[in-house]
């Protein structure tokens, strides 16, 4: 598994991480081979939040490996805050609040990556900043980050902190693009000039910030999967093109296009399958052609001005 530097971190992770979301559904002997499995292709970085089963992914991946030293550094733990019920949540008494459950779930003195969830609102920056200024100086968190937020927002957090923010999780998949559609259609009249994201794609990559790409497999907000799905039969005609091509599965591909992008992304993938995951791993040896990038954009409905 090729590995990639987490934004301007020293830390090494892999191309691919393991999104812990729905482990919640799986007994501790399930999981543990979900992990180990992980480990086994070379995933070192697993990817939470307090939100996740209420807690209870958190909890179960701590008790399925037996947490413990000799384990715990071989992975990079990133966890997440801010959505409660009904609402966002970036007070200072709810960062520290949550990182403290985390801790004790995740069985462990500190976590790697700690990221701001969906934006709040009423955030305060200056109150975010005094968060996390007490959790790194205790050794709490490492490094922070953030998750659906647009440069501005991340522009005015970086006004008050004295952390850098290495990363920031995005929806985006071969089947929703919006971030590189707005990007590609500048200056035209049609529906993908639209800017929705003001630019976020281009803005990561000036300012060395990892895009974690989530849902990599899913088309519109959980709406379902595009891979064999009757909706899209150009785009899967495609996939199975270059799968045949490479010798590997759709969603092999699906992954290796979003690992081609420049921007060095990290794609977030949530699979609780060992066998999914293996395909999916080997996307890591995928270099698409540029021309090959382009066929699959296009497939997806995309038109090029």
């Amino acid at each position: 598994m090729r590995k990639i530097k987490l934004g301007t971190s020293d830390l090494d992770v892999s191309v691919i991480g393991l999104g812990c979301m729905r482990m919640n559904g799986l007994s501790n002997q399930e999981a543990n081979r979900v992990i180990q499995n992980a480990l086994d292709l070379g995933i070192n970085f697993f990817d939470h939040a307090d939100l996740y089963g209420q807690g209870k992914s958190e909890e179960i991946f701590a008790e399925a490996i037996d947490m413990n030293p000799s384990i715990r550094e071989k992975m990079v733990i990133q966890t997440k805050c801010g959505i409660r019920n009904g609402y966002y949540d970036f007070s200072k008494e709810h960062i520290l609040n949550s990182v403290e459950g985390s801790l004790k779930r995740l069985k462990t003195d500190y976590i790697d990556v700690f990221l701001l969830h969906r934006p709040d609102a009423l955030m305060e920056p200056e109150e975010i900043a005094e968060a996390f200024d007490e959790l790194y100086q205790s050794g709490k968190v490492r490094h922070f980050g953030v998750s659906n937020h647009t440069p501005y927002q991340i522009e005015l957090l970086k006004k008050y902190l004295n952390q850098d923010l290495i990363a920031n999780q995005l929806q985006l998949s071969l089947m929703f693009t919006p971030m590189i559609d707005e990007g590609i259609n500048m200056n035209m009249e049609d529906k993908p000039a639209y800017v929705r994201t003001d630019g976020i794609l281009d803005y990561s990559r000036l300012h060395d910030m990892t895009i974690q790409p989530w849902s990599p497999f899913q088309y519109g907000f959980f709406e379902g999967v595009f891979i064999d799905h009757e909706k899209f039969p150009e785009v899967n005609q495609k996939l199975q093109h270059y799968a045949d091509k490479y010798g590997v599965t759709k969603t092999t591909i699906a992954t290796a296009w979003l690992l081609r992008h420049p921007a060095k992304m990290q794609p977030i993938v949530g699979t609780m399958n060992t066998d999914r995951l293996k395909e999916i791993a080997k996307a890591s040896d995928i270099n698409l052609l540029r021309e090959e990038w382009y066929d699959l954009y296009r497939a997806a409905g995309n038109r090029l001005p």
